[in-house]
């Protein structure tokens, strides 16, 4: 097909995710056609190239066509591109389990579901933590705790969490019982004898425009649910694999939850897999009869392409050293980023790692009115400038694949320098 008959499919039969089809569908909206990428670049259907800068969603980690992950999937496709894991098993998720569990400290996060993306990592989280607490004696404990302006994922359970009113109110109704908590403190002064668990994405929240946690809350909270027995869910699908600097969030302050949602980077942005890892005590509570068995599961669970490309990706991190090669560029990045939070309209930088987000705004820190949709236009400027990325409402979010040069890396925040003065209303 060609971008003509692309863009004419596309318009009559496709429904894309977070979009406004009047706009998308009007007759002068010429979509973008990514055909092809490579490292950190990307290819449009006319043959112009852009700088990843979301790192397609948030997955992508070592750039797009790796040899390495390319050659993994490759070798399964010989082998079987997908089997049933509901009473068979299969070398490769074995090997990932094994993988995933000796990233954490021994004896502490030993068991690992896999499913398919973030939000269900979230779903299993909270159907274990309802489960495990009415087989424990203590049925009572069914409500779940999240933050304001948490995004946890789209299914119907993980949407329960969220904190994002244009997300998530219209399906209120149907949701599970959640209170929420503005911060540690509000959440201190909860009654916790019905809590389930708690769930909070470490660091950093991604959908509420890159919002920073304070330093020491994430362990403090550990300390509160260990003290009021409440389980803690962490929510890495954004933070994981090396996002923040460290392989997770977690690490950095030194925190074990009982549950970890890993999604996005697992497979290196090449394929649909997620995992909740958890702990022999949450998992000895579901031993016994029929009547102990956690009745959830998808059809593609432990697929084994996305095993391969996820135990490639894992390989990537030891063999090239990523995390140590990616200080430098957390550094440059933090350097470029502290002389845009200097440009007029920018209001606000805030970065954890190797996650950016610009904040753009009036001079005097006030937010553009929701109807002006500065954030959106700025990335349509970056287009221009050789640079893709989205917008959470007026903060621009800047993401990029760790194989990234350091060339790239100012290329982007030039992009974005110039697309913020050239958009941004005067």
């Amino acid at each position: 097909m060609n971008t003509e008959d692309t863009i004419a499919a596309d318009k009559a039969h496709l429904w894309h995710p977070f979009t406004q089809h009047k706009e998308w569908c009007a007759p002068e909206h010429d979509p973008l056609i990514i055909v092809s990428a490579e490292g950190a670049l990307l290819r449009d259907s006319e043959g112009r190239d852009y700088i990843d800068g979301n790192s397609s969603i948030w997955t992508n980690l070592h750039g797009h066509r790796h040899p390495r992950i390319d050659a993994a999937v490759r070798a399964q496709l010989e082998q079987a591109a997908h089997t049933s894991f509901l009473g068979f098993t299969h070398p490769l998720a074995a090997e990932l389990a094994r993988d995933l569990v000796a990233l954490f400290p021994p004896n502490t996060l030993s068991r690992v579901f896999f499913s398919d993306d973030g939000s269900t990592a979230i779903e299993v989280a909270l159907k274990m933590a309802a489960q495990f607490w009415q087989q424990s004696g203590q049925p009572k404990r069914t409500r779940f705790v999240a933050f304001s302006g948490a995004y946890h994922g789209d299914t119907m359970g993980a949407s329960s969490l969220g904190g994002i009113p244009a997300f998530h109110d219209r399906f209120s109704a149907w949701q599970f019982p959640v209170q929420r908590a503005g911060s540690l403190q509000e959440l201190k002064g909860m009654d916790s004898s019905a809590l389930a668990a708690v769930v909070i994405e470490p660091l950093i929240q991604g959908a509420a425009g890159m919002r920073l946690w304070p330093k020491g809350m994430l362990a403090e909270l550990r300390d509160w649910c260990d003290a009021e027995g409440v389980l803690l869910i962490l929510d890495e699908v954004m933070t994981g694999f090396g996002r923040t600097g460290t392989m997770f969030a977690c690490e950095q302050e030194k925190v074990i939850p009982d549950f970890i949602a890993l999604a996005k980077g697992l497979t290196g942005g090449y394929l649909p897999l997620a995992a909740t890892l958890t702990t022999e005590r949450v998992f000895a509570a579901f031993l016994g009869g029929s009547e102990r068995t956690l009745y959830y599961g998808h059809s593609y669970t432990a697929n084994a392409l996305g095993c391969a490309a996820a135990l490639a990706s894992l390989a990537i991190f030891r063999e090239e050293e990523v995390l140590d090669q990616l200080q430098r560029k957390i550094a440059l990045l933090d350097r470029l980023l502290a002389n845009l939070a200097r440009r007029p309209r920018v209001i606000d930088v805030r970065q954890c790692g190797f996650i950016a987000g610009i904040e753009v705004g009036w001079n005097a820190g006030e937010p553009f009115a929701a109807g002006q949709l500065a954030g959106a236009k700025v990335c349509v400027a970056a287009r221009r400038h050789g640079l893709l990325t989205r917008p959470i409402r007026d903060t621009i979010a800047l993401m990029l694949p760790y194989c990234v040069t350091e060339s790239q890396i100012r290329r982007a925040v030039d992009a974005l320098t110039r697309a913020i003065d050239e958009a941004c209303p005067s």
